[in-house]
């Protein structure tokens, strides 16, 4: 079991509140992803629950018991960091087993449970090494291998993959999801990376300057954004902005068109502009459209094998079924 529920929690350092009292709950299995720009207070939540930092406010319950005072060893939940946190003089074995040893654990106990994190992790071959002869990539897996031993209600995830190169984090991502699912085991996940959100989460909590802007799962934020900075941080390429009469025509002080959202020809289209630059990325091609007179710039996402150059005019037509409309605060209009 591995709920979570937050209940009114908040943190304050000193004078400065950067968490706001919020209400959240996280339920026994699911896959939670904390997300936000740098300093919008993602990580502090996280150490709130893990214990490492202590509530101003509020109440935290681990399965219906009440944490908010407990120390971190005592809430039974597993902590992985960016930075893996590995003895470099340890062998991988050593490393896996170190919380199991220091719980005192039976030899045979700990043989049992590090062999088994090894075989899920694909680390068996590499147990008799030290970090220091390890990839990236295997030292995150140890780390996470010395979490799995301890056979926690819950996994807490701190940026884990903001150290590895883009190829690494591709393939890390992946494995953390199918762990996920043979585990079937809570996992509360901080990144700044939108992209690791829609594709690992089951729920998504979009943070701002400590307030929850949103809770869902991925498709409803990308689909339903709640407000503007949702909208502008779910979804890569960021979501178009239009004011003015354009957005006016559609009873809204704003409008929003994602960029997979706009056809692009030489021909017509309600919209026109100049290509200022265009990213070419094999099966995708995104442009850039400067002198629209909508928007200072417009970004189209397009078929990879379009071919329009810097300095072409091209035309717009945006769907009509896709349009997200906002009022003058940059709340959702339904």
């Amino acid at each position: 079991m591995g709920r979570i529920v937050l209940d009114k929690v908040s943190k304050r350092f000193g004078d400065v509140e950067v968490i706001p009292p919020i209400d959240l709950v996280i339920e026994d299995g699911e896959f939670a992803v904390f997300v936000g720009p740098s300093g919008c207070g993602k990580s502090t939540l996280l150490r709130l629950i893990a214990g490492l930092e202590d509530v101003t406010s509020g109440q935290i319950r681990i399965d219906g018991n009440d944490a908010t005072n407990l120390a971190p060893a005592q809430r039974r939940l597993a902590m992985v960091f960016q930075s893996y946190a590995l003895y470099p003089h340890m062998t991988v074995r050593k490393n896996i087993a170190f919380p199991l040893r220091m719980a005192k654990l039976d030899k045979a106990e700990i043989d049992k449970r590090v062999a088994n994190a090894a075989a899920v992790l694909n680390l068996t071959d590499y147990l008799d090494r030290r970090p220091g002869q390890l990839s990236g990539g295997q030292r995150q897996r140890v780390a996470i291998g010395r979490a799995i031993v301890r056979e926690p209600a819950a996994f807490l995830f701190d940026e884990p993959l903001s150290n590895l190169d883009a190829a690494l984090r591709v393939g890390m991502r992946l494995e953390i999801s199918e762990l996920h699912k043979r585990l079937a085991t809570t996992m509360v996940y901080v990144t700044h990376d939108q992209v690791e959100a829609m594709t690992m989460a089951d729920k998504i909590v979009v943070l701002r300057a400590g307030h929850i802007e949103q809770v869902g799962s991925p498709l409803e934020l990308y689909r339903t954004p709640r407000n503007i900075f949702v909208a502008g941080f779910i979804g890569s390429p960021r979501m178009n902005f239009i004011e003015g009469a354009e957005a006016a025509k559609h009873g809204a002080h704003t409008i929003g068109i994602r960029p997979e959202h706009i056809a692009v020809s030489s021909e017509a289209g309600p919209w026109s502009g100049v290509v200022a630059v265009s990213e070419h990325l094999g099966s995708d091609t995104f442009f850039h459209i400067h002198d629209s007179g909508l928007a200072e710039t417009l970004t189209v996402r397009a078929d990879g094998e379009v071919g329009f150059r810097h300095g072409d005019r091209v035309y717009l037509t945006p769907r009509d079924d896709q349009f997200h409309r906002f009022d003058a605060k940059g709340l959702r209009i339904e």
